[in-house]
């Protein structure tokens, strides 16, 4: 695709040769990195990494339970990709769902002592290919970089304005 201005449109600012370089560094990176991590999960667990993620986050909150709202604003998925993962780790009887006291219409998903097994089996091997695909390769200058850089980019696509277009409102 031709990504220099052309006589009709030479308001728009296309990206630089360097930021075309950065942008696909990026792409690729990230790219090669979420089939990196899926691998080794499918492999040692046999689920992808958003499912893995759930359990994480399920794990680390009070009672190893959130409401799916907040599940899906915290894996920063859509409502409807989070009851399908849902649906699916209840299959596996990693997760269980539950009535939400304080609001009837609400649901709360909850980690299992089973979800809980799995992930400590798996997570030893997930850090370890974390380290590896990433952190091994740089130093801690560019980490912190890196984690800053990131922090910056989420800011800028999180807006605190209602109405936005986040993946959990829909």
């Amino acid at each position: 695709m031709n990504t220099a201005p052309d006589s009709a449109d030479t308001a728009h600012r296309w990206l630089s040769a360097e930021e075309q370089r950065v942008w696909r560094a990026y792409l690729h990176a990230t790219t090669l990195l979420e089939d990196h991590l899926d691998r080794q999960l499918q492999r040692d667990a046999g689920m992808p990494h958003v499912y893995y993620g759930l359990l994480v986050t399920l794990a680390e909150a009070p009672r190893r339970r959130l409401r799916m709202t907040e599940l899906a604003m915290k894996a920063k998925i859509t409502r409807s990709r989070l009851s399908h993962a849902v649906a699916r780790l209840e299959k596996s009887g990693w997760v269980r769902r539950e009535n939400c006291p304080s609001d009837k219409r609400g649901q709360l998903a909850v980690l299992t002592e089973e979800g809980a097994a799995v992930l400590g089996r798996t997570a030893p091997g997930h850090v370890t290919a974390v380290r590896q695909a990433l952190f091994d390769r740089l130093s801690p200058e560019q980490q912190k970089a890196l984690g800053e850089i990131m922090e910056i980019v989420a800011e800028g696509l999180q807006p605190d304005e209602a109405g936005a277009d986040l993946p959990w409102l829909r």
